[in-house]
Parts: structure tokens; sequence; C-alpha cells
């Protein structure tokens, strides 16, 4: 055989060896984004879970004569914003998560005041329906800690992934780009002072 033979069945046989490698990256990225838009659904369905929680409390709390107006006001405000915030499952940048957990975040905020407020009410808090929608409330608190927490983990799986070699040759030009992760809320980095 002559050398430019061989050179080119070389050449033939590293084209095949990429194209082959190039098809076993492509589906593998095509998986784990499908795993992290399945985690994604999981998320929003923890969340959809208490925000559909809340027009109950609202309702409840509402029945207790001279209850602060302001804080049921928030509460419904925050909730609106919140279900207006939409992520599309395949543009879940970084800027669009903080965005999503910043919207979720305020609302939060505004429950954790009813909650404080509802305190200073004994003929509340003594009802069995507030119980069981303020326990409903807590257990769903934890699913979103646990979704989100196993949303990160697929997210660092993919992000790992597509970064490899010889992913990283296939990822950006086939529109793989970078997830975003939830963090820690801002604060949470400090304790909170314990008075007696």
């Amino acid at each position: 055989m002559k050398t430019s033979n061989i050179i080119l069945l070389v050449i033939g046989a590293a084209l095949l060896l990429l194209g082959f490698s190039g098809c076993g990256a492509y589906n593998s990225m095509v998986t784990k984004q499908e795993s992290v838009s399945s985690a994604w659904a999981d998320v929003e369905n923890v969340y959809q879970r208490r925000s559909d929680l809340i027009p109950n409390l609202v309702n409840t709390v509402k029945g207790v004569a001279n209850f602060e107006q302001k804080t049921l006001t928030d509460v419904i405000s925050a909730r609106a914003s919140a279900t207006q915030m939409k992520v599309d499952a395949s543009k879940l940048s970084p800027e669009q998560i903080s965005k999503f957990q910043s919207s979720q975040g305020e609302l939060s905020q505004a429950l954790g005041r009813l909650m404080m407020v509802a305190e200073q009410y004994p003929q509340l808090k003594a009802t069995e329906n507030f119980k069981e929608l303020q326990s409903q409330l807590e257990g769903t608190e934890n699913r979103i800690a646990v979704e989100r927490g196993k949303f990160n983990g697929i997210v660092k799986e993919y992000n790992a992934y597509i970064r490899k070699f010889p992913q990283v040759l296939f990822a950006g030009m086939l529109g793989f780009d970078k997830k975003g992760y939830f963090e820690a809320d801002k604060g949470a980095e400090k304790a909170p002072e314990v008075q007696f």
C-alpha cells in the first residue's frame, strides 16, 4: 500500500472514531439534560403545592377578627408574583434560577411574617384547619429543600459532564449550556441570635 493510502485510512479511522465519540457524547448529554428538566419539574411541583395551600391559609386567617390586613395583602401579593415567575427548563441559566429563587424567597418571607403574626392570635392557633395548613406548609417547605438539593445534584452531574473531554468539544456547538444552581438564601450564612 502506498503511504498516501495509509494516511487516508488513518485519517478516515480518526474521523470515524471522532464521529462515534460525538454521537455517544450527544446521546449522553441529551439524557443528562432530560434529567435536569425532570428535576426542575419536581422543584416546580413542590413550589406549586405551597402556592396552592396559601389561599386556604389566607381564608382561614381572614376569619379572625382584627387580623393585620397588610400581612395578608403582602402574602397574596408575594404569591401572585411568585406564580408569575416561570422558567423554561431548557433555559435554566444561573440568572434565571436566581430570579426564580428571589421571587420564591419573597413569598417565603411573607409567609414567615404571617406565621409570626398568627402567634399573637390564640383563637387562630387553636383552630384545627389552621393547624393542619401550618403542618402542610412545614412539610412542603421540607419537600422544597429536598427537591432543590436533588436538582443541584443532577445539575452538578450535567455541568461536570459537558465540561469534560471530549464532550466539551461538542457541547457548545450542540447547544448544551451550563445550568444554574439553587444557592443558599441571602443571610443564611449568619446563625440566628437566640436570646432568653
